[in-house]
């Protein structure tokens, strides 16, 4: 049996474990060593060091999630901006643009609006939704063009298929934030991506007890990557990749629950009097379902959602849920409850916030995996 064609819960377990086991353990053992034994290595890069992102522990890890996947390669990294910042420092060079869908993380747009700028980098923003508008942003000098699976904190689903097309079309390397879907939604290289990226922080890992990053593709483009990370030095420590590996095991029965409760919380939202709108794919409402079903395997464990009047009753509203940590981050076992304009996207400023839609009474549930029951009850009682 090919571990190709092994299905997703198999290869979380089993997927990228040496073999023959490293005397006899089951589970990848920690190699707690930032330096190793020269072994005749000619190239910088190839020297077995911590930094340079090739020890046991980081390879290991990288073959399980290209097998997740489906992607000849994949690196590792210290966080999720660690991914992105290096990825595109790696596709872009002085002089060159990016095409950017305009609701992004706000991290992520922070390094596009303010740091793209002091090193020659520029950035365009497009509506991910209006393939026809794309090509009035295009320049001789545009090299990628990068989107968001699930955008954050708005849930919207961009039109993935064109953003493929029209990549290769004009010779563009397409890179998606896969986040908030996670490869058991969704696995961005077989839907013809050529990066994928992730906040491992979040699903992959599901424990809120690191910060890591992943970036996967095609091997020549990655080793690429590679290389710019080993200069950049966001390496990911031994300790952090046992955990990510461990988190890893449960992805798929956690996502899994996460979709269904989610999807329930999401309709119960909806029809409750007190509030104002929800935004979250799986609904039938959301403009985007239809596009989010034929692409996705589930809607994922966030949802965003505004109460009706003024929005202080956001505040109040996370001051009476008890289950619900207010908390940033999202993707873990404990159900986070945050605000994005204090939070994720308090960088940007008032004006820019309310152009993409983020309202400052927007509210964003990550969904744990509590009793869907239980977390029903707390949000019903504190929205009485």
């Amino acid at each position: 049996m090919s571990e190709s064609s092994l299905r997703i819960e198999t290869k979380l377990v089993h997927a990228g474990e040496p073999l023959p086991r490293i005397l006899g353990a089951v589970e990848m053992p920690i190699f707690q060593s930032a330096t190793f034994e020269y072994g005749g290595e000619g190239s910088y890069h190839d020297v077995r060091y911590l930094r340079t992102n090739n020890t046991p522990s980081q390879l290991a890890l990288q073959a399980k999630i290209a097998a997740l996947e489906n992607a000849p390669a994949a690196l590792v990294t210290a966080s999720g901006m660690a991914a992105i910042s290096t990825t595109l420092l790696t596709v872009l060079s002085a002089g060159d643009r990016l095409l950017a869908q305009s609701c992004l993380y706000g991290g992520t747009h922070d390094l596009m609006n303010r740091d793209f700028a002091t090193l020659g980098l520029a950035v365009d923003f497009i509506d991910a939704d209006r393939r026809e508008s794309w090509q009035a942003q295009l320049r001789p000098t545009t090299r990628a063009i990068y989107v968001e699976a699930m955008t954050n904190p708005l849930l919207q689903v961009a039109d993935l298929e064109a953003v493929v097309e029209f990549a290769r079309a004009h010779g563009l390397i397409s890179i998606i934030d896969n986040t908030f879907a996670s490869p058991v939604n969704f696995r961005p290289i077989e839907a013809g991506f050529d990066l994928s990226i992730h906040s491992a922080t979040k699903y992959l890992n599901g424990h809120a007890d690191i910060v890591a990053g992943v970036v996967s593709g095609g091997a020549e483009l990655i080793e690429r990557i590679r290389h710019k990370a080993n200069h950049l030095g966001g390496s990911l420590d031994p300790h952090a990749a046992f955990l990510l590996s461990r988190g890893l095991k449960t992805l798929a029965l956690r996502v899994r629950y996460q979709n269904e409760s989610t999807l329930r919380i999401a309709r119960f939202l909806e029809g409750h009097r007190a509030v104002e709108c929800v935004h979250y794919a799986g609904l039938e409402s959301h403009p985007r379902h239809a596009r989010a079903r034929s692409l996705f395997a589930g809607f994922g464990g966030v949802l965003s959602f505004e109460l009706k009047g003024p929005a202080s009753r956001a505040d109040e509203f996370a001051a009476r849920v008890r289950l619900p940590i207010v908390a940033p981050s999202l993707g873990g076992v404990h159900t986070l409850l945050t605000r994005p304009a204090t939070t994720s996207h308090a960088g940007l400023a008032p004006e820019e916030r309310a152009r993409l839609g983020i309202g400052d009474g927007l509210l964003r549930l990550s969904v744990g995996i509590e009793s869907t029951e239980d977390l029903l009850e707390d949000l019903e009682r504190a929205l009485r």
